[in-house]
């Protein structure tokens, strides 16, 4: 008869209407007739998150192992309806990866709908070697000298990356050191981080001099009488470092010694 008047009862749908809806349709003519229909109205999120990275750095700990996670990259990502899950690709570094790694992030919304990013996670490693020193003695040789090396003085010493390398001064001893002596004992990680301790190196001289005689003869004096020094029979005696003094047991003779005798 004429033109209906059509309404309906939901026009308006937010990120809580995903998925189907009944809407109804109503239509009315002009003398008051009604009748109603029901559509379905399915509502679909096809925007992608908008994902945001930012880098990072972390240090290794005592184990050589630096952990992350999604949130710490993530810059403030958003999306129209709600961010459902953020993920990255790494989440856990360790001594080889000092430096500069490039990390993956990936945000999906409530819809499935994905987008993804990068950021650089710079490892460092802020961890200096642990130095432990051990005290030692040690005998000097014939030659009057010892040396020793950073094993020697090394007590366990250790790294959250492993691979150190050492440095002593002094390594090299001789006669004039005999005694306490102090040693520094440097100890550097494979990323150049270094520390220090000190041990006492205690050098003694355990070996006796090597005496050596020689045979003289002597003739008695006008009053009959001969005497003689420790020099007189020494025949190039030696010692690793110094001979101090050398004594003889007897250095008269007179007539009542004629003959050989015993020095």
């Amino acid at each position: 008869c004429d033109t209906a008047d059509t309404t309906i009862d939901i026009d308006t749908f937010t990120c809580d209407n995903i998925g189907p809806n009944n809407v109804t349709l109503s239509v009315v003519d002009s003398t008051g007739a009604i009748t109603s229909c029901v559509a379905v109205v399915t509502v679909e999120d096809m925007i992608a998150p908008e994902v945001i990275c930012q880098n990072i750095t972390v240090a290794l700990g005592s184990s050589g192992v630096a952990n992350i996670t999604a949130a710490m990259i993530d810059g403030g990502s958003t999306d129209n309806c709600a961010v459902e899950t953020a993920s990255i690709d790494t989440t856990s570094f360790d001594c080889s990866n000092v430096g500069l790694n490039i990390v993956t992030l990936t945000v999906t919304d409530s819809s499935g709908n994905t987008n993804s990013c990068t950021a650089e996670v710079l490892v460092e490693d802020t961890l200096a070697p642990s130095a432990i020193c051990q005290d030692i003695t040690v005998e000097l040789g014939t030659d009057g000298s010892v040396t020793i090396s950073s094993a020697d003085i090394d007590n366990g010493s250790s790294d959250n990356c492993g691979g150190i390398t050492f440095e002593i001064t002094p390594t090299t001893f001789d006669c004039s050191n005999i005694g306490s002596n102090i040693v520094n004992l440097l100890v550097f990680d494979s990323n150049g981080l270094a520390s220090e301790c000190f041990a006492t190196v205690t050098v003694v001289d355990n070996t006796a001099p090597i005496a050596i005689c020689q045979n003289i003869t002597i003739s008695l004096d006008q009053e009959y009488v001969a005497t003689i020094t420790a020099a007189d029979v020494d025949g190039g005696s030696s010692d690793n470092c110094t001979i101090i003094n050398s004594n003889i047991d007897t250095d008269l003779f007179d007539c009542s010694s004629l003959g050989a005798n015993i020095v």
